[in-house]
């Protein structure tokens, strides 16, 4: 790889990382409520859940031992990791006896799922296919997390209002997906710059419909706009990592 083009691969990732870093912050306005409140009242800690799983399966790829030159990979995801374990501490902390129990032995699940990929793919002797079979793992769920606003975008267009869908973090994660994408392509990694590509066309698909609906009234839909802490919680902490 020629010199330029690894200065530029690790500008974007940086980029990324800075991207990403918004997007990590973005539930602290919700735990400044669960702290001030002292309960986790209807919100959710699912989210933060799943958001742990996918941070250390790309954190896992991005290892050495997986694949090559994706420090980026590694850094943001290891910083995603940490946010996400602060904030499950503090929602365990927070919550009602029964879900605090409950959040816990989902917590001890995915360290345990984790624990289980890591041990499973050091198994494996050939690194080519070690890397195919994390790639995917990682893959799928950057995929998977990228696809989760796709349940807001069909609320926007259902009731006309872009309320639920922040501007600043649907552009943050389209930024992050570019940049990610372009990192991806510069490193020839097939699996950075597939998922990060989809998250890049969700996130257009966001700013369009962003732009198209907040100049309509609320009042224009003709359906109630209800949703719940539970479902607006579940978008909070979609971005995790590339």
């Amino acid at each position: 790889m020629m010199v330029s083009s690894v200065v530029l691969k690790d500008a974007a990732g940086v980029a990324g990382n800075v991207f990403a870093f918004g997007l990590f912050m973005s539930p602290i306005p919700t735990f400044r409520r669960i702290i001030r409140n002292g309960s986790t009242e209807a919100f959710s800690g699912l989210p933060y859940i799943y958001a742990l799983l996918n941070c250390l399966i790309t954190l896992w790829y991005g290892t050495p031992l997986i694949s090559d030159n994706n420090l980026m990979v590694l850094t943001v995801n290891a910083i995603g990791a940490a946010f996400q374990f602060i904030y499950l501490a503090i929602f365990i902390v927070y919550a009602e006896k029964e879900q605090k129990l409950r959040m816990f032995g989902f917590l001890v699940a995915v360290l345990g799922l984790f624990g289980i990929i890591v041990v499973g793919s050091l198994q494996i002797a050939d690194t080519n296919t070690r890397w195919i079979f994390v790639g995917i793992l990682s893959s799928a769920a950057l995929i998977s997390m990228f696809a989760s606003p796709l349940f807001v975008v069909s609320l926007v267009i259902r009731t006309k209002s872009v309320e639920y869908m922040p501007f600043y973090l649907s552009l943050s994660t389209f930024l992050m997906s570019s940049s990610f994408l372009l990192y991806g392509i510069l490193n020839l990694d097939v699996f950075v710059y597939v998922p990060n590509g989809i998250g890049t066309i969700l996130g257009i698909v966001q700013l369009v419909l962003y732009y198209y609906y907040k100049g309509r009234s609320r009042d224009e839909s003709q359906d109630p706009l209800i949703v719940t802490y539970t479902q607006v919680s579940a978008i909070e902490p979609r971005v995790e990592g590339s």
